[in-house]
C-alpha cells in the first residue's frame, strides 16, 4: 500500500479579523492584519509553464502576487502592471519572482487610459521577449450607499478599470500571441452572487464571464484559449479598501460553505492549471474558487 499524506482540513485556519480599514484604494498589503498567505513558502513549482511570459495586471499584490509566485516557480517570466503608488508591493512581488530565477518587469501605469493599456501590452512584448499569457486581473470595487447615491464618474471608473481595459489588453494582445497562447480573465462570485453594495462592480464581473466566453469562441481557431477564474472572498488588499462596514470586514468569508475567507496563493493553482498544457482542451470556462459558494 502507498503511503499517503492526509489533505488539510478546508475549513482551517477560521476565525474573524481583526477590525481595519484603509481610507482608499489602491489598499496595501503592509498595512493588512494578517499578512495574506501568496504562497510565499508553500508555493513549489514542477516546471508547468516553463519558457513562458506572462503578463498580469494588479500583480503586486493579492491574487495578481500570487500568481506571479506560483507562475516564476513553474518557469515563466512575468511582467506586472500596478498603479505608481503600488511600487513597495511591486517591488517585493519583483523580488520573489526574481528569487525564483525568472525575469521581472515592473510596469507602473493606471489601466483606465487606453493609451497605459497599449503601451503596458507593447513594453512586456518587448522586455519579455513575447508573450503567451495574459491575465487582466486588475480591479477597482467600493461599497456602495444605494443607486440612487452612485455617481457617474465611480461607475465610468469601475467599467474603465474592470470591463473596458481587460477588452483593450486582450485587443493589443491578441495579434502577438501564438497558438498555445492564453488568455486568463478574474472574475468573481460576484457575477452570479451580486451584493447590492456591490452594483457597479459586480456588473462588470458578469460582463466578463461573457467577455470570456465570447472570446473563447473567437480566438479557439487560433489556438488561443480563454477562460476565467471567478474569486469568492478572498483576503486582499482591495478588501479593507472597499469601505465594507466594520462587521463585514470582520467576519469575511465566514458565510461560506467552508465557513471562511480564501488566501491568495489558494487561487494560484487555477490560473497555473488553466495556462498549463494541463488545460490543453479547456476553453470558455469559468472555474469558481469560492469555498463552496454557487456560480
Amino acid at each position: 500500500m502507498t503511503d499517503t499524506t492526509p489533505q488539510d482540513d478546508p475549513r482551517e485556519p477560521a476565525g474573524s479579523f481583526p477590525s481595519q480599514e484603509q481610507p482608499s484604494q489602491p489598499g496595501h498589503t503592509s498595512d493588512m492584519a494578517p499578512t495574506p498567505d501568496h504562497g510565499e513558502s508553500s508555493w513549489v513549482g514542477r516546471g508547468r509553464l516553463t519558457g513562458n511570459k506572462a503578463l498580469i495586471t494588479g500583480g503586486d499584490s493579492g491574487i495578481g502576487r500570487a500568481v506571479a509566485i506560483a507562475y516564476a516557480r513553474e518557469g515563466a517570466d512575468v511582467a506586472i502592471v500596478y498603479l505608481p503608488e503600488e511600487e513597495e508591493d511591486a517591488q517585493t512581488t519583483e523580488r520573489f519572482v526574481r528569487e525564483a530565477g525568472r525575469e521581472c518587469v515592473l510596469l507602473p501605469a493606471d489601466l483606465t487610459d487606453e493609451q497605459a493599456c497599449i503601451d503596458v501590452v507593447a513594453a512586456a512584448r518587448e522586455r519579455l521577449g513575447g508573450l503567451d499569457i495574459l491575465i487582466p486581473n486588475a480591479a477597482y470595487q467600493r461599497q456602495r450607499e444605494g443607486v440612487d447615491d452612485l455617481p457617474v464618474s465611480e461607475i465610468e471608473l469601475t467599467f474603465r478599470t474592470n470591463l473596458i481595459a481587460p477588452m483593450v489588453l486582450a485587443r493589443e494582445a491578441v495579434p502577438h500571441m501564438p497558438a498555445g497562447s492564453s488568455i486568463i480573465v478574474t472574475t468573481s462570485i460576484q457575477a452570479s452572487e451580486p451584493s447590492p453594495g456591490l452594483l457597479d462592480y459586480a456588473m462588470t464581473k458578469a460582463a466578463l464571464v461573457a467577455f470570456t466566453q465570447a472570446l473563447a469562441q473567437d480566438l479557439g481557431p487560433q489556438g488561443i484559449r480563454v477562460n476565467a477564474v471567478a474569486p469568492g472572498p478572498i483576503w486582499t488588499p482591495l478588501i479593507p479598501a472597499t469601505g465594507f462596514p466594520e462587521e463585514k470586514v470582520e467576519n469575511f468569508g465566514q458565510e461560506t460553505p467552508l465557513g471562511r475567507a480564501g488566501q491568495p496563493v489558494e487561487l494560484a493553482g487555477a490560473y497555473v492549471y488553466l495556462a498549463s498544457e494541463e488545460a490543453s482542451y479547456v476553453a470558455g470556462a469559468v472555474i469558481p474558487v469560492t469555498g463552496g459558494r454557487g456560480f
